[in-house]
């Protein structure tokens, strides 16, 4: 009976600590979260050790290529699109603390791109120096554009958007610092990294190294429970709300086409890139833009056996607008436009008459939204459709147009 007892006191403490949970996370604070209100959280009697517990499941079924006058399927997408397990908490005292995350889906760890299942995402040391300053050492996201920086947890479609997937610097090993302060009702955020410019769990190649460093404004005042860094306005700003945001990023000597990700280039490649970006929020509706430009003296790379590789350069915009009802329903609309840049090759012997465009396409998408918010950002199923119109620049030059359709459900502590 005493046994019964203490397993049943068991399971209702940690069904209590599960469903006990706030909102979920955003990224504008990088540091390991330390509040047991979050999650799963455990620690030591003397609170000399911390530990918090969360997952995130997003199962996806899509279609792609529906196109001309007899609509035909392509493709079907159905996966496991993201599988995350997070790990964080201090040890010693509140100033040290640490954050790991795991990622356990094919489509998570980079594998098609890579050829390698980068389990680890993020393993990070963090030490606070003081309530608006702190530092980093280990693997995680540098602080590039604003929807990268965001959760994929946090994010009003099923997906981000093509120009953050083709222009995005993702994560990185190296020593990051964090600075956040105001100036009478301006607030500021600062953050800077240096790192290895290699991106996740990369073997040493080199001495090259990436900088980067952003800058956000906030002249309207903090938003609600940072809500900056979460799309949607699910908090329903009472007065208006703005942050823009400003980024540089500069990787010396990349080996990847796109600089932290992306196939090998068989020669190094000195990167430039620049990230403006703004969201703005009030009673129900958010609306974001932002542009990304990525750019190199010369982007394409040449093997010993004439085999081409070339830096992904060029700029894409993305605008995004949305309105959250009271019913937890959210419709939004999304226009997405990226121009690569043109890369010619000329045919040995005649450079002048025969030059070859290997240039990645040019891409437009129109796409609509619509989220049905069961507990916020933490269980929401999501349905998109999108019209997405290619321009190929190459020699088999030629416009096609195609649907994309996803119907997405994320359920995370």
């Amino acid at each position: 009976m005493i046994r019964t007892s203490f397993y049943f006191t068991l399971l209702i403490t940690i069904l209590a600590n599960t469903f006990t949970l706030a909102y979920a996370q955003t990224e504008v604070d990088e540091r390991a979260m330390i509040r047991f209100d979050k999650g799963l959280g455990f620690h030591a009697p003397d609170t000399s050790f911390g530990l918090n517990l969360r997952f995130r499941i997003q199962n996806r079924l899509g279609f792609h290529g529906l196109t001309g006058s007899s609509p035909a399927i392509d493709e079907v997408d159905a996966r496991i699109r993201r599988l995350r397990l997070r790990i964080d908490g201090y040890t010693r005292n509140d100033r040290l603390t640490y954050y790991m995350q795991l990622s356990f889906s094919r489509s998570d760890q980079d594998w098609d791109g890579s050829g390698v299942p980068h389990i680890v995402r993020d393993a990070m040391v963090y030490y606070t120096l003081s309530d608006n300053f702190y530092v980093g050492f280990g693997q995680g996201k540098l602080p590039g554009n604003r929807q990268r920086i965001n959760s994929s947890g946090q994010l009003q479609f099923a997906d981000r958007s093509d120009v953050n997937a083709i222009y995005n610097i993702d994560r990185d090993f190296g020593m990051m610092g964090y600075y956040s302060n105001n100036i009478s009702f301006l607030h500021y955020n600062l953050k800077t990294a240096i790192s290895t410019g290699d991106g996740r769990n990369a073997l040493p190649s080199g001495n090259g190294m990436a900088y980067t460093a952003r800058i956000e404004l906030m002249p309207l005042g903090r938003f609600i429970d940072d809500g900056d860094f979460s799309e949607g306005d699910l908090e329903r700003e009472p007065t208006p709300k703005l942050s823009v945001g400003a980024g540089w990023h500069y990787n010396q000597k990349a080996t990847k086409a796109q600089g932290q990700r992306g196939r090998q280039l068989f020669e190094e490649r000195d990167l430039r890139a620049l990230y403006l970006d703004a969201v703005m929020k009030y009673r129900g509706w958010a609306m974001y833009a932002e542009y990304m430009d990525r750019s190199t003296d010369d982007p394409l790379t040449v093997s010993a056996d004439d085999e081409f590789s070339h830096v992904m350069a060029g700029y894409g915009t993305n605008f995004q607008i949305s309105h959250f009802f009271h019913s937890n329903i959210e419709l939004a609309g999304r226009y997405t436009y990226v121009n690569p840049e043109t890369i010619f090759s000329h045919t040995t012997g005649e450079p002048q008459i025969n030059p070859s465009i290997i240039s990645a396409p040019k891409t437009e998408e129109y796409t609509l939204g619509i989220t049905k918010y069961i507990d916020r950002h933490k269980i929401k199923a999501q349905g998109n459709i999108g019209y997405r119109i290619t321009e190929n620049l190459s020699q088999a030059a030629g416009t096609s147009t195609g649907w994309v359709i996803r119907f997405q459900v994320e359920l995370g502590i």
